[in-house]
């Protein structure tokens, strides 16, 4: 999470994602799984966010699950994944569950206030 969300740097990311990284978010239901998808996936709002900030609240693990706690902030700068660009700026939150195995993450649950988001930048 803090190389992809805190540093933006999706290809070393990447390198920590299994070829078979499965995502479970509502709002990804098409997700088609793998260490590109993931790029590809993230890099759309990375892009379409100026002053970006990524802060880990909270990270628990046992087992073989990590839970992270957090909340982003940002001004949007282009277009989001349905969300028009209106220039407006935003803070929301969300949890993400990654399941690790031989030290990569394999699949992930994650929800987040994505309507917060919306709703932010005039878009709901």
């Amino acid at each position: 999470m803090e190389k992809a969300f805190v540093h933006t740097d999706l290809d070393a990311a990447a390198e920590m994602i299994g070829e078979n990284y499965c995502l479970h978010d509502p709002l990804r239901p098409d997700f088609a799984g793998g260490r590109d998808a993931f790029k590809k996936a993230h890099r759309a709002y990375i892009q379409g966010v100026r002053d970006h900030s990524f802060t880990i609240n909270d990270q628990i693990a046992e087992g073989d699950k990590v839970v992270t706690r957090w909340t982003v902030t940002g001004c949007q700068s282009k277009d989001l994944p349905g969300i028009p660009f209106k220039g407006g700026c935003f803070k929301v939150g969300g949890i993400t569950i990654s399941r690790v195995t031989d030290g990569k993450i394999v699949e992930e649950w994650q929800d987040w206030d994505a309507l917060g988001l919306a709703r932010q930048l005039g878009s709901a």
